[in-house]
């Protein structure tokens, strides 16, 4: 329950999703859900090299097959010459690929079935080409440069789309080929001198692998095209339909009115969910003039789709004997895949903004290599990041003989410190979450509770939050109903939030409050739900919106009970004169006579919009119990505790749930996941037999403690909830191995063989 219930009627209180039936029963519709009339179903053929010329593509015998309609390569749709952003977008390959599982043909049929025959009879001639499948391969002196000529026009940076954030750094791009695409650099005082002087430097190198969102719907969108209209509409699996709508449009070549994105219920998306396919369904449909389906198997998914970064950390953190971090020198390799990615302000902006460092120089190498492009996963580079600069903290606290939450007490940052980008922290509560877990339990009985090869380790985690600007609508109808119009996509629940808010301030039950989600067309504008913002920007203009139409109902009301707007409260879906409830009138009443009445104010409608300057940072701090078998190297989660500053709770069911959810992602990140690539970049772990997501049964009791320190900003306080939780699971673990064995793991996963040569290496 949150701290702040009893000040609010429904917030602060435990609710249930507004679609959590028909999501268990069953009756929600998915974008493979969706059929239309003379629908076609597409199947890709992919590419088996990482790196080949395509020499030639012969679909005679596949177009020659019962219910084969086309056979379509790059050089038959409608994107033809132009170059898909670098933001996840998928076409069709031409003359080359460049990774394993590259769409080159893509097969359109009358039935799944036949399009998957369709797809086995088409034969690609290659001529394979090198390839370079890590960071350390591709800048060796050697390598051969996978974009002579310059690789494709960067889109979005993901650091300013999912986050607010600054730039700060001296940025170089290569002046000639090179698989290095860009350099950046953040530096801070003297970092030389400081390690130099500092009593005690901790230098490791810290490495993790290619990990998947592990999404359990993979990606499907179906396009419908009008040729007499130019209308083009899609029916996609997608977290943010506005920025589909405008890739498209700018691909197709046409106006972004012609273009309308219906957002279905999307069944997972994590960051992966921005725009891969769509492109490729609508070029599609206009080439052919019929709908078409296209919709990935777990294997497509897998190849195609854009996981995260390898990372690799070369860190020096030094110090004073007295436990004052006085520098931190690092050097980071992201392995991006074929095309550019920026991620660096984000990964530089964490790993070196937890704590305070007078000297600091982070140098961050975008690599390309041939591997299909990163993306985001829920708090994209956090986890890597907290891996690095959390094992590093937690190694120094024992070279100090230092409790390791009392030193990081010592040196968190806090508001106005500044981020490792350089830029000051927004106002955050790290040391708030430091002292809960400071008195938590786990934490204070730790010694005690552990028996033999049992640990106990923490870790923070953090995440700037986004905050994209919304607008939302608010009517009173005339039978009390409350109707929410928004644009954004619900993904995790914040729907329910909304329909909360609405139903605090306008003084109704929240069954009387409906939220409708619109698409492109017909919803007002809302940024992408990822980045931990929806709640914090569009919530925002939710409540302005439900503030106008609250101010439009006490005026009416004043004026039917000749008082004073001062005098007039709604509550219980009424309006009555403070002190009288008995002569209350019913919300729709007043709807209805402000509706009718001639030269009246007319019907009820509130605006609202939200640009909020300023992020809210939401930190926790995550304490884990393990036990390591120091015959095998398996490593056990016993108990879990997720401790988050999350503003104010909402709705702490959906928060917790949230938080649930974010640290057992947190756990598959540091004990299970990774894709594997071989030498010539093909993926070895291309299905669920191969990759290894957290099952029930490997998981601990996770329990969620809440801290709130309100946001300024944020409405009724609230703070972004849902990237935070998977932050400083790895580290967390990894230190909990530390202080069950003394090993210091350096790598993601905690395999059961990297974890027993830790070992007996210690």
């Amino acid at each position: 329950m949150s701290q702040q219930t009893g000040a609010f009627t429904h917030l602060g209180r435990p609710r249930k999703l507004i679609d959590g039936l028909d999501r268990v029963s069953g009756r929600t519709r998915y974008a493979g859900d969706v059929r239309l009339p003379g629908m076609l179903y597409g199947k890709l053929v992919l590419s088996p090299y990482a790196h080949a010329a395509i020499l030639g593509i012969d679909s005679a015998a596949a177009r020659a097959l019962p219910g084969v309609v086309a056979v379509l390569t790059a050089a038959d749709l409608p994107t033809s010459g132009k170059v898909a952003s670098s933001r996840q977008t998928t076409t069709l390959a031409a003359g080359e690929v460049r990774y394993r599982g590259e769409p080159v043909a893509l097969v359109l049929a009358e039935s799944e079935e036949a399009a998957a025959d369709g797809a086995a009879a088409v034969n690609v001639e290659y001529a394979p080409l090198p390839a370079v499948a890590s960071h350390a391969a591709a800048l060796a002196p050697d390598a051969p440069v996978i974009w002579p000529a310059g690789a494709p026009k960067e889109g979005a940076d993901l650091t300013s789309e999912h986050a607010a954030t600054s730039g700060g750094a001296s940025v170089e791009r290569a002046g000639g080929p090179s698989n290095l695409h860009e350099q950046r650099r953040y530096e801070r005082g003297n970092v030389a001198a400081a390690l130099a002087a500092a009593d005690l430097v901790i230098e490791r190198t810290y490495r993790t692998p290619v990990v998947h969102q592990g999404y359990l719907e993979p990606h499907a969108a179906v396009a419908a095209y009008d040729p007499l209209t130019r209308n083009l509409q899609i029916y996609t699996s997608t977290q943010g339909q506005f920025g589909v709508r405008d890739e498209v449009a700018r691909l197709l070549g046409l106006p972004r009115a012609r273009v309308t994105v219906i957002p279905m219920a999307v069944g997972g998306g994590f960051g992966a969910k921005y725009g891969i396919i769509e492109p490729l369904a609508a070029a599609a449909a206009v080439a052919v003039g019929r709908p078409v389906r296209l919709s990935l198997t777990r294997t497509e998914d897998f190849l195609t789709t854009t996981p995260t970064p390898a990372s690799e950390f070369r860190v020096r953190l030094g110090a004073t004997r007295a436990g004052v971090m006085t520098v931190l020198d690092a050097e980071i390799f992201l392995d991006n895949g074929v095309f550019p990615f920026t991620l660096g302000g984000i990964v530089a902006m964490l790993f070196g903004g937890y704590y305070r460092f007078e000297h600091l120089r982070i140098v961050i190498n975008e690599v390309l290599t041939n591997k299909p492009q990163s993306g985001a996963y829920r708090a994209p580079g956090a986890p890597q990041a907290s891996f690095a600069i959390e094992s590093t903290v937690d190694e120094l606290a024992y070279a100090l003989g230092m409790d390791p939450l009392e030193l990081r007490l010592a040196n968190a940052a806090g508001p106005g410190d500044p981020t490792g980008e350089g830029e000051p922290w927004e106002d955050m509560g790290l040391r708030e979450c430091l002292a809960a877990a400071a008195r938590h339990p786990l934490w204070v009985n730790r010694a005690s509770e552990c028996g033999p090869g049992e640990g106990v380790g923490l870790a923070v985690g953090g995440w700037p939050c986004g905050n994209t600007t919304a607008a939302a609508l608010c009517r009173v109808d005339t039978d009390g109903t409350i109707r929410v119009h928004v644009g954004s996509v619900d993904i995790s629940g914040t729907n329910t939030g909304f329909q909360l808010i609405a139903a605090e301030i306008l003084g109704v039950p929240p069954e009387q409050v409906e939220i409708v989600a619109g698409d492109t067309r017909s919803g007002p504008f809302a940024g992408p739900s990822g980045g931990s913002q929806i709640t914090y920007s569009v919530g925002g203009a939710v409540a302005e919106a439900a503030r106008a139409a609250r101010r439009q109902l006490i005026e009416l009301a004043s004026q039917l009970f000749e008082a004073s707007v001062e005098d007039i409260e709604l509550r219980d879906g009424q309006a009555f004169v403070r002190g009288v409830p008995a002569r209350a009138i019913p919300i729709a009443r007043l709807a209805e006579e402000a509706q009718d009445r001639h030269g009246g104010p007319g019907p009820i409608v509130g605006e609202g919009r939200s640009a909020p300057a300023d992020n809210a940072p939401g930190f926790v701090v995550h304490i884990a119990k393990v036990h390591v078998d120091t015959e095998t190297g398996r490593v056990t989660p016993l108990r879990y505790v997720a401790i988050q500053d999350v503003g104010f709770a909402l709705n702490p069911l959906l928060l917790e749930g949230q938080i649930h959810g974010g640290a057992a992602q947190g756990i598959g990140f540091g004990l299970y996941e990774a894709l594997r690539y071989d030498e010539h970049g093909e993926l070895l772990t291309a299905s669920l037999m191969d990759y290894t997501l957290p099952r029930a049964a490997a998981l601990p009791p996770i329990e969620v403690v809440f801290v709130e320190r309100p946001s300024p900003y944020g409405p009724f306080g609230a703070r972004g909830v849902g990237e935070p939780p998977i932050t400083a699971g790895a580290a967390a673990l990894a230190n909990a191995v530390r202080a069950a064995t003394g090993a210091r793991v350096l790598e993601t996963p905690l395999r059961d063989e990297v974890v027993w040569q830790a070992l007996h290496q210690a």
